[in-house]
């Protein structure tokens, strides 16, 4: 119950006033109880499946807060769910629309709240350059984690020590992701394809500027602190974990409107489960968990690259978001057995790795 109360309280409480939220827009707008509970419902259901499609957002989030001092884990955890709750899931359709339709953002609003199909067709329109953009991020995000050379440990491998060898080859996951980028473009029309193409390039670019920016705090905070590089923490890790978090938001809000094309019922039901994450990351963290289950890590990674590839090819093929929730599901449990069997296997090397963890 402690831990409960220590972790989730805040995401508890942000589901209450949601849910209160979500009654009294029901009440109002339906004028029937009936009404109201089944809007409730798709509230609650959306917010399961925003928790369930972003567990492997969780644990990489956690794998870099836990290089981040306790001060910006916190901001990440409340200043953060701003940009995740009023960015990604409120102010981010919203613009889609504005800008696919050429029209202000009071007229934007009034569109989601009054003509609710029309709203989500415009959005649905604009996937082609979400997928683009979203895709590459997230490609790049997991590339990065198994090009490396000086990784030691490895989950599959075969597959992850011949990934590290070609980190001796400068730029070699940009490469890959920019010949991924050009194979799908050409299944595209021309236009789709230009569309496409720029929205990769510019996550790419996002992603390096990103990069680029932890690498300069980085060194500043080396030389203030004197003790060794600091990986992704302060504003750095902040601006980098925002970012992923909104690249992994962006198959739940489109295809939130599965299930409803009421823009406050999305919002709300996503917002509650961006909250959960944010306290499962913190949960993860604060327990040690990616250093008591070494292969946590790789999974989610590897998750990570698949939902990059989904989401570029989704570009050209529609693909469920249940598939791509259960692909991320079995890849972090598989990788989760495996600790515990490699745990059970060799106690002495689990105690050892939990100790300079700790």
């Amino acid at each position: 119950m402690d831990t409960l109360k220590r972790f989730y309280g805040l995401s508890l409480i942000f589901t209450v006033i949601c849910l209160g939220l979500g009654l009294w827009y029901g009440l109002s707008s339906t004028g029937s109880v009936t009404g109201t509970a089944k809007l409730l419902w798709i509230i609650v259901v959306l917010s399961i499946l925003e928790i369930s499609l972003s567990f492997d957002n969780a644990v990489v989030n956690a794998s870099v807060l836990k290089d981040m001092d306790r001060a910006w884990q916190k901001r990440f955890l409340t200043w953060g769910i701003l940009f995740a709750v009023f960015g990604m899931r409120i102010v981010f359709p919203l613009a889609i629309v504005a800008i696919a339709a050429g029209i202000g953002p009071l007229e934007t609003v009034n569109l989601s709240l009054r003509n609710p199909a029309e709203y989500e067709r415009l959005v649905s329109s604009a996937h082609v350059g979400i997928a683009g953009f979203g895709g590459a991020f997230l490609a790049m995000v997991g590339l990065k984690f198994f090009f490396d050379g000086e990784k030691e440990v490895h989950w599959i491998e075969s597959i992850e020590k011949f990934l590290g060898r070609f980190a001796a080859l400068p730029a070699a996951e940009i490469g890959l992701l920019l010949l991924a980028l050009w194979g799908i473009s050409l299944m595209l029309p021309s236009d789709e394809a230009l569309t496409f193409l720029v929205s990769g390039l510019l996550g790419l670019v996002t992603f390096i500027a990103v990069e680029g920016v932890s690498t300069l705090l980085e060194l500043s905070e080396e030389k203030k602190r004197m003790a060794g590089a600091a990986v992704r923490s302060g504003l750095g890790g902040f601006l980098y974990l925002n970012i992923l978090d909104a690249s992994f938001s962006f198959d739940g809000v489109i295809g939130a409107f599965a299930l409803s094309n009421n823009m406050i019922v999305i919002a709300l039901g996503l917002s509650i489960g961006a909250m959960f994450v944010r306290s499962m990351t913190i949960h993860l963290v604060e327990k040690g968990t990616l250093a008591q289950y070494r292969y946590l890590e790789h999974g989610a990674f590897w998750a990570i690259i698949v939902l990059g590839a989904i989401m570029l090819l989704s570009a050209r093929y529609h693909i469920s978001e249940t598939i791509t929730g259960l692909i991320g599901a079995i890849l972090i449990g598989l990788s989760l057995w495996w600790s515990v069997r490699f745990n059970r296997r060799h106690p002495e090397v689990a105690a050892q790795e939990s100790g300079q963890a700790g």
